[in-house]
């Protein structure tokens, strides 16, 4: 059973989160839409939604603690940091929410609870 940990997290996300964002969605899209979605990302305001439905609107699978990412996460959790809100994106065409940015930490914190309510910003 996973320990109690409380997870704190930042206001708004790190500077350099938004790039991050920007060179996963140009994978994902042209650079023109993935730049468009940053900038909205940037202007959208912080919202909550839980673990456990972020991981279910994204169909992405669990990372474990061998993930190196997800490890270092974790011992950022347990050592009382700040962790930096999620960005993400509505994929209509698929019915999928793109992680631009904190695939990692979402991991880390389900490990801990998969109810954990996560400060996000989507468009």
């Amino acid at each position: 059973m996973p320990r109690e940990v409380e997870v704190k997290w930042l206001d708004e996300p790190e500077d350099h989160d938004y790039p991050a964002a920007q060179s996963y969605l140009s994978l994902v899209y042209d650079e023109h839409r993935a730049d468009a979605f940053v900038d909205k990302l940037k202007r959208a305001k912080v919202v909550t939604f839980k673990a456990k439905d972020i991981f279910r609107a994204s169909g992405l699978s669990l990372l474990g603690v061998s993930n190196g990412h997800v490890a270092r996460d974790k011992e950022k959790i347990e050592s009382g940091k700040r962790l930096s809100p999620l960005l993400l994106v509505r994929d209509p065409t698929y019915g999928r929410v793109i992680i631009a940015d904190g695939y990692h930490r979402l991991c880390a914190v389900y490990s801990f609870d998969e109810d954990a309510v996560i400060p996000c910003k989507i468009v």
